[in-house]
């Protein structure tokens, strides 16, 4: 089966196309059916006008034979026969049992019908013989007797050749065919002109919203003439004006909010280092004191390590808002940087490790290094033992894997887990994260030119993260 066209340009091609076929059908149709009502009508009047001539101007005695009249003669019938026979005509003329004829016809060519209505008044009919149509016109003689019209039993029927009737309307038919095919082919013509003045500005329209798109938000179209495209084209322009002016308000918003975001966690670093100078003091001096003093203490120190983890998350995420971070690529042993990243943090042994030894990918050490404390301080944090990081080379890249034996993530909220500030699930402590560390993560795989990815197992839940050779 044919697809049919969906495009604009040929839906408004196929339908200038079916109108004009429609329109050239019904005027090669009428045109064609007046032509042959007009030719056939001379042809029956013509006809009709010779043999009521020729009928009418009898002088020899036909019909009931008056006292001193003698019958007509067969060659006063072959006179009449003259009279009404002419190029390429057949005529039969019958008196009772005299017969005389001209021409190829007998009387079994003509029709029952017509020789039945012919005794009533002077009648026509077409009829094709041998393969060409012939006019047949039949009439039967009146005389007048007393006033009142007299049978005479004259009867007279003439075959008129309408070949040139055909070749007439055969001659039209093709001109009315040719002239079609012309309308046709002007019609296509306009289709196709039309269909461009119409799709130009449309194309240019659909080019104009691709370059807004793209964030060319200065772009506008020229506006020509007062017509419906005309005035798209300037609401067009117009809308991109007011989605040009909400952007640069959003961005400056958004520039004016990081821009806090910043200054508000870089003035937080110089309290919170005091601050943690003074917790580690208490810190030393809690095992001391006693045992309601000794809790709140520990109590600010969780705190102050809480703070300290948000305002350092806040400061990176403000360096990838502003498009500050960079990376610096060397070639780094992933098993070796895996077992750094947990010695350091001191997971060592609540983590197995599964990396070859000699794997060496050009990366960016410290931010792997986040990547990767990010996904397991997760897993240990919501999910639990054993946690299993896995790392192997790929035929393009580096493939990372973090699983854990936890209760998993519930199904929701899977699309949102590397959103800012999404904590799953209500019921988790207020303590447990910035929520930020997933995000983090996320930008630093894409730093990198990367993917991650996160699925639910059975039990537990399966961070993947893919980085491309550098």
């Amino acid at each position: 089966m044919i697809p049919l066209p969906t495009g604009l340009r040929a839906r408004l091609v196929i339908t200038f196309t079916l109108v004009a076929v429609a329109a050239s059908l019904l005027v090669a149709t009428i045109g064609f059916e007046l032509a042959k009502t007009a030719l056939v009508t001379r042809a029956e009047t013509t006809a009709l006008d010779l043999v009521t001539r020729e009928l009418g101007s009898i002088t020899f005695p036909v019909g009931k034979l008056r006292p001193g009249e003698a019958a007509p003669t067969i060659k006063e019938l072959d006179r009449l026969t003259s009279a009404l026979s002419g190029p390429g005509r057949s005529v039969l003329v019958e008196y009772r049992s005299l017969i005389s004829s001209e021409g190829p016809m007998s009387m079994s060519d003509v029709p029952n019908e017509l020789h039945g209505r012919a005794k009533q008044s002077i009648v026509t009919q077409r009829k094709i013989i041998r393969g060409e149509l012939w006019l047949i016109v039949g009439a039967e003689v009146y005389r007048s007797n007393a006033g009142r019209p007299e049978a005479t039993g004259l009867q007279a029927f003439v075959f008129f050749p309408m070949h040139d009737d055909e070749s007439q309307l055969a001659t039209l038919r093709t001109t009315l065919t040719q002239a079609g095919v012309v309308i046709v082919l002007l019609a296509l013509v306009v289709a196709l002109l039309s269909a461009r003045q119409v799709l130009l500005p449309v194309r240019r329209l659909s080019a104009a919203a691709q370059a807004l798109g793209q964030g060319r938000l200065d772009t506008r179209l020229p506006v020509h003439g007062q017509d419906e495209l005309a005035g798209l084209t300037a609401r067009f322009n117009d809308a991109a004006a007011a989605l040009e002016l909400s952007v640069a308000e959003l961005r400056s918003l958004e520039a004016m909010s990081r821009r806090f975001v910043a200054d508000v966690s870089h003035e937080l670093r110089t309290p919170l280092t005091a601050m943690t100078a003074v917790a580690d003091m208490l810190s030393d001096e809690a095992s001391r004191l006693p045992e309601a003093p000794a809790e709140a203490v520990r109590l600010v120190l969780r705190e102050i390590e809480r703070l300290r983890e948000l305002v350092e998350h806040l400061i990176e995420v403000s360096r990838f808002d502003a498009g500050t971070a960079t990376l610096l690529l060397e070639p780094v042993n992933v098993a070796d940087a895996i077992q750094d990243c947990l010695e350091v943090r001191g997971w060592s042994d609540q983590v197995t490790v599964k990396a070859p030894q000699g794997l060496a990918v050009n990366l960016d050490p410290s931010r792997f290094d986040v990547i990767v404390a990010n996904l397991v301080g997760n897993a240990l944090k919501h999910g639990m033992p054993p946690v299993v990081v896995s790392a192997r080379g790929t035929e393009n890249g580096l493939e990372v894997k973090v699983r854990d034996h936890g209760q998993g993530i519930p199904r929701e909220a899977l699309p949102h887990v590397f959103d800012r500030f999404f904590k799953a699930g209500a019921g988790r402590a207020r303590s447990q994260g910035s929520g930020l560390g997933l995000a983090i993560a996320r930008a630093n795989v894409h730093l990198h030119g990367g993917t991650i990815s996160v699925r639910l197992q059975n039990p537990g839940t399966l961070f993947t993260v893919w980085l491309p050779h550098a």
